[in-house]
């Protein structure tokens, strides 16, 4: 049986705090303009760090006009057949509903550029973050660098009142540099992790 060919196929950029993960969905969205591809990206309503707007923003403040949503589900209200590839950032945001629209998008033909980071501020897998790692036929996992120790960052620091937030601590906070910075393995510090329960 013949198939035509189709070219949808899922990408995951992850890692820490200011890795630069924005600012490589910016420059992908630049390059799908620039190839006249149509386009769509999307961003989680809770992410309103640098702009209440919809788009996206980069830590740099670089921006794209981006659609905001609350829900993984409400990216299929707005695909038609002439949208050649989706950007979502913050992935880690979405319901567990993020891994089977990415999934079924592919399949349909859609190329899927996902951004999120991959580990919560307690160095453990974010969310759907997991298994779109797992989904994705491409996987860029950037670094930042730790002020700490200058080596490469690959987890995020919370800092409440100037102190690592504990493990028992919320797991989501919305915030910048005043709460966050990216830290080494051997930087990063989460008091309470290795605690009897």
């Amino acid at each position: 049986m013949y198939h035509t060919y189709r070219n949808g196929f899922i990408e995951v950029v992850c890692g820490p705090m200011f890795a630069g993960k924005t600012e490589e969905l910016i420059r992908r969205a630049k390059r799908l303009k620039y190839a006249k591809q149509n386009y769509l990206v999307f961003k989680p309503v809770i992410d309103n760090r640098y702009s209440s707007k919809a788009e996206i923003v980069s830590h740099s403040l670089l921006t794209e006009n981006a659609i905001l949503i609350e829900k993984s589900k409400d990216i299929l209200e707005h695909m038609n057949d002439s949208i050649e590839a989706v950007i979502i950032d913050e992935a880690q945001f979405f319901d567990q509903d993020i891994v089977e629209i990415a999934d079924r998008l592919a399949d349909s033909g859609v190329r899927v550029i996902i951004g999120g980071l991959d580990r919560d501020f307690k160095g453990e897998p974010f969310g759907p973050m997991p298994q779109l790692l797992a989904i994705a036929e491409f996987v860029v996992k950037l670094t930042a660098i730790c002020p700490k120790t200058g080596t490469p960052a690959t987890r995020t620091q919370r800092i409440i009142n100037g102190k690592p937030a504990r493990m028992d601590d919320p797991l989501i906070v919305v915030g910048a540099s005043d709460s966050y910075e990216p830290r080494s393995r051997h930087a990063h510090e989460v008091p309470g992790k290795y605690d009897k329960k």
